[in-house]
């Protein structure tokens, strides 16, 4: 049994940034979807796909981010392993984001940094907390 410290406030940071993060993503993705003007880009779209292809990317992974951020804060441990998955897809959806919205996209990549320290580092105390 793993020993619960103040350090479980980490994972439930890490929860709530990806319920955030899922939010955002949504949020985000609708716009592209919707209004693709919105959004300078370059001729030929945005890396592999257009414009509104990034956004249905952004608006699922939002969802999957989402539920997952939700089973995370409650300390699921299967959580944990699909959280670090999605919050590197995160950053690297971001880092392709970056010509469309460069600065958003570093605080979210910093952000995704610290979330995965979080659930590396100290995810096995939230499933300890479970137990009390």
């Amino acid at each position: 049994m793993a020993k619960v410290t103040g350090w479980v406030g980490w994972i439930w940071f890490a929860g709530m940034m990806i319920i955030l993060a899922g939010l955002f993503n949504l949020v985000s993705g609708i716009y592209a979807i919707i209004d693709d003007e919105l959004y300078v880009t370059t001729r030929k779209g945005l890396l592999l796909f257009d414009l509104t292809g990034w956004g249905w990317v952004h608006l699922i992974l939002g969802v999957l981010l989402l539920v997952t951020g939700i089973a995370v804060s409650v300390g699921k441990g299967w959580a944990r392993l699909i959280a670090v998955i999605l919050v590197m897809l995160n950053a690297l959806t971001q880092l392709t984001w970056i010509m469309v919205n460069p600065w958003w996209s570093l605080v979210v990549i910093a952000v995704d940094v610290l979330v995965l320290y979080a659930l590396i580092v100290h995810g096995k105390e939230a499933e300890a907390m479970r137990e009390y």
